[in-house]
């Protein structure tokens, strides 16, 4: 009889072990649940904060994981050991971060702790150029100028040299070989002609090289709207075919004259063309192209706004608070429904465009 009771005993004490143990762990599965849920929660009201919430997730899993091994229900040598454990596999993982997942999230935090490039930003990393859509914990979007979308893992951006084209201005350039029969102060003049009469500022010609049959030259300025590169670098050589053109400067190679039965007084030169006054530029490709690269930028700015706002929203509050007139207070307060009232048109007008984009 008492040996069926220490057995029952024993059952007993092993089964509230067990009960507690799953309680524990299905506790911290509920409350890691509940976080994910309110991060979701206030994304779709604050879009672009994907990576603190990703960063935020990781970090709950860990703590979860250390409070269910620390409540369970064992012995100290045991708790150890499984502490020694996970101790291991952390080590183990940052030892071979280079190629794993847990690289990527270390090259991604230190990504967004360099703070080199922002949502909306044109990147150039080895072939690959576009401008950024989305920056996660373990990648980065960006679309090309062929309107794809291309995911390069952070690894890859952190081991990588990164371009980074400024937005508060590029130089755009472009580069042709001319013959030696022209005279380089000539070609200098059609060339900044050419580059002025495209719009850029401060226009430069450089002599890249003195070739066996021709001469390089390089033609530059600087463009203050960078979102505007790619449309800016088509227009800047049609503006040197132009400009060539109609001064009279052939634009072929002088070994062309070694392969060809014509009159050698004559150039090929096109026929000149009255241009229409109001020719319609091509900076509407750049909406097109870069569609989801500018709702991204959008939403970053409309994001800071959003907070600046609520920081203003708060101070004014304290104002209210603080004032000891009527009059004060009362200025104070309408300052504060202002600030509501712009606070909540901004908090629609980012869901809206974070709806658009998720579609």
């Amino acid at each position: 009889m008492d040996h069926f009771l220490n057995l029952f005993g024993n059952l007993l004490v092993n089964l509230k072990s067990v009960i507690w143990g799953a309680a524990l762990f299905v506790g911290v599965i509920v409350v890691l649940g509940i976080v994910n849920r309110f991060l979701q929660r206030n994304a779709a009201k604050m879009p672009g904060r994907q990576f603190r919430n990703q960063l935020i997730m990781t970090g709950a899993g860990f703590c979860g994981l250390l409070i269910v091994i620390l409540g369970l229900p064992i012995d100290t040598t045991m708790r150890g050991q499984l502490l020694s454990l996970i101790g291991i596999i952390i080590s183990a993982g940052i030892a071979l971060s280079s190629s794993t997942i847990l690289g990527n999230a270390m090259a991604g935090i230190m990504l967004k702790t360099l703070r080199n490039f922002h949502s909306g930003d044109f990147i150039q990393v080895g072939d690959h150029l576009g401008r950024v859509t989305e920056r996660g914990l373990f990648h980065t979007e960006i679309q090309t100028p062929d309107r794809d979308l291309v995911t390069l893992p952070n690894m890859f951006l952190a081991t990588s040299p990164v371009t980074v084209v400024r937005s508060s201005g590029t130089i755009v350039s472009a580069t042709v070989s001319l013959g030696y029969d022209v005279p380089h102060t000539r070609i200098e003049e059609l060339l900044l002609k050419a580059a002025t009469d495209t719009g850029l500022q401060d226009p430069f010609v450089q002599v890249l090289d003195l070739g066996d049959f021709s001469v390089n030259y390089r033609v530059a300025g600087l463009l203050e709207e960078s979102k505007k590169m790619l449309s800016y670098r088509s227009r800047l050589r049609a503006s040197i075919l132009d400009a060539l053109h109609h001064g009279g400067v052939e634009i072929v190679s002088p070994n062309f004259q070694n392969l060809r039965d014509f009159d050698p007084q004559k150039n090929f030169i096109p026929a000149s063309v009255r241009a229409k006054k109001d020719q319609p530029v091509d900076d509407a490709s750049v909406d097109v192209v870069f569609d989801k690269a500018e709702e991204a930028e959008s939403l970053s700015i409309m994001t800071n706004e959003q907070t600046e706002l609520e920081k203003k929203l708060k101070e004014a509050h304290q104002a209210v608070k603080d004032a000891k007139e009527d009059g004060e207070k009362e200025k104070a307060q309408e300052q504060v429904t202002l600030l509501e009232g712009s606070l909540e048109q901004l908090a629609k007008t980012v869901a809206e465009a974070d709806e658009k984009d998720k579609d």
